[in-house]
């Protein structure tokens, strides 16, 4: 239950941030705390997956260390938010989201790789409108998730089309703060290979950015816990922690960062990431809204 260990002192941690921002959110909201830049505004959206913000982003993830293998793994990621406004006969607003990945994958427990296109994801949260985020600075958001068998090798994809629930929440009412969490669990429901296996994984982000000023932050914002709920297969809970900016430029807002990642636990795992370095760079839109 070490697992179970960790998630409890994360939440705990949310709690306690969540009864300081009570107090202090409505003199933030009202601007007694000062006024906040463009960039630092911006700064607190980008891990928000209850932000409207329009965004594409571009990640490497690169794996100098790795268990059960010699390897060195990397993945580039191209990931676009995508705000949607309300419709006539949708009074919600939504956020798409897809992922587009191409892994540099270990083989064996030699240093021998492959590198194959994964299975895409995406999901569509439609946010909810009480309590208003604009005076509560509280957001909160329901949806489905999807992957989609696009990985052709086993290792970078499951052969499985999959669906379920998806819900996410943020809380940007305390000065320079936002911390939320964002939850998927896709499920298996047809197969595009006879020997693929059925899918159930929990799959769940806890978000943390603060604000420093002149866009600066710093975050622990990348990390997905994974937990597969058959019996005798992985969980892993990894822990990162990086700092990045939003430059303000004539065009696009720009968002650079970089963070670092260690597997704090893993259970009945085959080849896994040890410790990872992150480099990201994100054109932001927040004039832009489908």
């Amino acid at each position: 239950m070490k697992h179970a260990t960790i998630a409890a002192v994360w939440f705990i941690g949310l709690a306690m941030f969540s009864r300081v921002g009570i107090a202090r959110g409505q003199a933030f909201i009202d601007g007694s705390f000062g006024t906040e830049t463009e960039e630092d505004h911006l700064a607190k959206e980008v891990e928000d997956p209850t932000a409207i913000l329009t965004q594409l982003k571009f990640q490497d993830l690169y794996t100098p260390g790795n268990f059960q293998t010699k390897a060195e793994t990397n993945t580039i990621q191209l990931r676009p938010v995508l705000p949607v406004t309300t419709l006539a006969l949708l009074p919600f607003k939504q956020i798409i989201r897809p992922t587009f990945e191409v892994d540099t994958l270990a083989t064996s427990s030699g240093a021998s790789t492959i590198t194959e296109f994964a299975d895409m994801q995406l999901f569509d949260l439609f946010l909810s409108n009480w309590p208003d985020p604009s005076q509560t600075g509280f957001g909160w958001g329901l949806g489905p998730t999807f992957v989609f068998p696009t990985g052709r090798d086993p290792k970078a994809g499951k052969h499985a089309w999959q669906a379920g629930p998806a819900a996410a929440a943020a809380y940007r009412g305390v000065p320079h703060l936002m911390v939320g969490f964002l939850f998927q669990n896709p499920i298996s429901f047809a197969y595009t290979n006879s020997s693929a296996k059925p899918q159930s994984q929990m799959e769940f982000q806890p978000l943390l950015t603060y604000t420093l000023g002149r866009g600066w932050y710093v975050k622990s914002a990348d990390s997905t816990w994974t937990v597969n709920w058959r019996r005798g297969t992985s969980t892993t809970i990894p822990i990162s922690l990086g700092f990045g900016r939003v430059w303000k430029l004539p065009g696009p807002e720009l968002d650079t960062w970089v963070s670092g990642e260690w597997t704090a636990y893993q259970q009945y795992t085959d080849i896994t990431p040890m410790y990872t370095v992150r480099f990201g760079i994100t054109l932001l839109f927040p004039r832009l809204l489908l």
